[in-house]
């Protein structure tokens, strides 16, 4: 009965007969609660702005205390993962190291972290070594980076061909290729780093392998 610690505003006493597994509870429920409340915070940034507008939103820091960047940072990463996307194994640190990708490649690498039982620095270092080998394979293929313009091909106007209505109309071959599942999807996460589908990817792949060689 004796061993409880006492919270209050300004700090949190502990019993000197406090055992170490106790200890050790608080330490991970305090935990808990400081990632909880990131979200929560994040949560309640969403429906205030959405319910009672922006002049509501810069109420909310003064509410808070906290600087204006880190509420927009809390309400960024809540919004790009709908509630039943957030891995409570996990913290708010974690999903905020993969926000910027897509969320396919958010789900993959937090459930890489889930299950490597990886730490936020360790996700970081893991995802940014995996960008950059898919940066590297991409120049090496060819494909140009990704952005505005970026492997996009501008069809020529009539006036360019004004034969065109002479020739044949090309003919169209479909090509099936076998992968494996987890060919499928190393390169399902190299084109989605190009901001493109799979598919149209691969087309970009083969077209820059056959101008090399012609």
């Amino acid at each position: 009965m004796g061993e409880q610690a006492q919270a209050r505003k300004t700090g949190m006493t502990f019993p000197q007969n406090l055992s170490e597994r106790s200890w050790e509870r608080i330490g991970t429920n305090l935990r808990e609660l400081t990632n909880s409340s990131a979200w929560w915070l994040g949560d309640w940034l969403i429906f205030g702005e959405a319910a009672y507008g922006w002049r509501r939103y810069r109420e909310a820091v003064e509410r808070t205390g906290l600087d204006y960047q880190t509420l927009r940072n809390y309400a960024w990463v809540a919004r790009r993962f709908e509630h039943r996307r957030r891995r409570e194994s996990l913290s708010f640190a974690h999903h905020a190291e993969v926000t910027r990708l897509s969320p396919a490649e958010q789900d993959y690498w937090l459930r890489k972290a889930e299950q490597q039982k990886w730490s936020r620095n360790e996700l970081r270092r893991a995802v940014r070594a995996s960008l950059a080998e898919q940066s590297e394979q991409s120049e090496q293929a060819g494909i140009p980076p990704s952005g505005d313009g970026a492997g996009k091909r501008e069809a020529p106007r009539p006036a360019e061909r004004p034969d065109s209505a002479d020739e044949p109309a090309p003919q169209v071959t479909t090509l099936t290729i076998e992968l494996s599942a987890g060919q499928l999807d190393f390169y399902s996460k190299v084109a989605a780093a190009h901001g493109l589908p799979v598919d149209k990817w691969v087309t970009q792949v083969l077209d820059a392998a056959d101008r090399r060689t012609a």
